[in-house]
């Protein structure tokens, strides 16, 4: 009987509870306008999207300054004499390209299949045959060169493609030219998170620290010569924007019945 009456009472206490409690709880709204998001069609797994910018797809140069030395086999390009940039600048942006170091694999540390690519040809995420082959760790495959290591080494075997998936987010310059904020990267490498928004220091120099210096808000894409015939295809990138939108009115609560209500 103790236990009958204790599970009556909980019984009770339940329910007396649950009538206290507003059927439907008022909403909180913003009151921000916002713009509707532009419809993108997405591409299978690695293709680009339907509003990418597509910097190389096997065929030819045409995206590029400084390709002379350079070359395509297979339909990947392949690093020759001379830095490779884009005729086209960016700011913030999403980066997809492939990489593959040469094979059969020689020389160590650094002097085995290196590269980089710069974002606005000023910031170095370095690219380099980083599969059993120990250097620096801030200047292995997916660091920020001479800033920081990449959280896990994900490199593949050389003669396989690594692929690196890149947000990238501009720094910002006051008009006095002083840095008004740094440089973000967040990074991907075969599926794996090496970057997690990552703000950088500075540029990414051999010989000095880093350091800002005020330069336009959109530069080319950098593709390093460092004297190894390395390998790069299926480059597209995307400009990112922050959604628009304007303060409509300011925020308010709306209950059940459509009433509104305003936040005190």
């Amino acid at each position: 009987m103790k236990t009958n009456n204790w599970v009556t009472k909980l019984v009770l206490s339940l329910a007396a509870t649950l009538l206290t409690v507003p059927a439907f709880a008022d909403e909180y709204l913003n009151g921000i306008d916002w713009k509707e998001p532009a419809l993108v069609v997405p591409g299978e797994p690695g293709a680009p999207p339907s509003d990418a910018v597509v910097l190389f797809n096997g065929k030819d140069f045409s995206a590029w300054k400084g390709a002379e030395n350079w070359k395509i086999e297979n339909g990947a390009m392949v690093c020759g004499k001379g830095d490779l940039r884009t005729k086209e600048a960016f700011g913030d942006c999403q980066l997809h390209i492939e990489w593959s170091a040469p094979t059969p694999a020689t020389g160590s540390g650094q002097g085995r299949g290196n590269s980089g690519i710069f974002f606005m040809d000023n910031y170095e995420l370095q690219v380099l045959d980083s599969f059993e082959n120990k250097t620096y760790f801030d200047g292995q495959a997916g660091a920020i060169y001479k800033q920081i290591p990449p959280q896990v080494n994900a490199t593949k075997a050389p003669g396989t493609w690594n692929v690196y998936d890149v947000i990238w987010k501009s720094p910002r310059f006051q008009a006095d030219g002083s840095l008004k904020s740094p440089a973000a990267i967040t990074a991907l490498h075969n599926g794996a998170l090496i970057l997690n928004h990552f703000e950088l220091t500075g540029d990414t120099p051999f010989h000095r620290p880093p350091q800002y210096t005020k330069h336009a808000d959109r530069l080319p894409i950098r593709l390093q010569d460092h004297g190894n015939p390395m390998r790069f295809r299926n480059i597209w990138i995307r400009e990112t924007k922050t959604p628009e939108a304007k303060q409509g009115r300011k925020p308010f609560l709306r209950d059940d019945k459509g009433v509104e209500k305003t936040i005190e």
